[in-house]
């Protein structure tokens, strides 16, 4: 049985080990270097729970499986812990997030071949692309949406 919730400071440093495992496991176009870089912007701005709505899912109580971020119907993150990959972890938060939001948006970067596939298979389509992240680092990255 799963459950989801909201996010409490509690959460912030099994969050960053999801995300840490989980970028590793999925974005092998960022070397380690890459990854320590956005450690600080991770740990201190997205899990902070001020800029996003996080949301966390557990399949046993007090341990994190995958957390999201949402700004509105953008959903800003997802993150599966790799333990816990096509488990449908990721599934319940899109259905969660879409019972709070409505039809959302998705950016993914192009060079993440699972996530990308992840987003075309549960109904997102592409809107856009830009030639670099919001960073402005060459990651393209591929803008997704619903239809409404």
């Amino acid at each position: 049985m799963s459950m989801i919730r909201r996010a409490t400071a509690a959460d912030r440093e099994h969050l960053l080990g999801v995300w840490l495992r989980s970028v590793r496991a999925t974005h092998a176009f960022l070397g380690e270097q890459d990854v320590q870089d956005l450690l600080p912007v991770v740990r201190d701005v997205v899990l902070a729970g001020e800029a996003l709505e996080l949301w966390v899912l557990e399949f046993e109580a007090g341990t994190p499986a995958a957390f999201m971020g949402l700004d509105g119907a953008a959903l800003e993150a997802l993150f599966v812990d790799p333990s816990h990959f096509r488990k449908g972890a990721g599934k319940q938060l899109l259905a969660h997030a879409r019972a709070l939001k409505g039809p959302l948006t998705v950016d993914v970067n192009e060079q993440n071949p699972q996530g990308l596939a992840f987003y075309l298979q549960s109904g997102f389509v592409r809107a856009g692309r830009s030639e670099r992240d919001s960073a402005g680092r060459p990651f393209p990255i591929l803008h997704l949406r619903e239809a409404a």
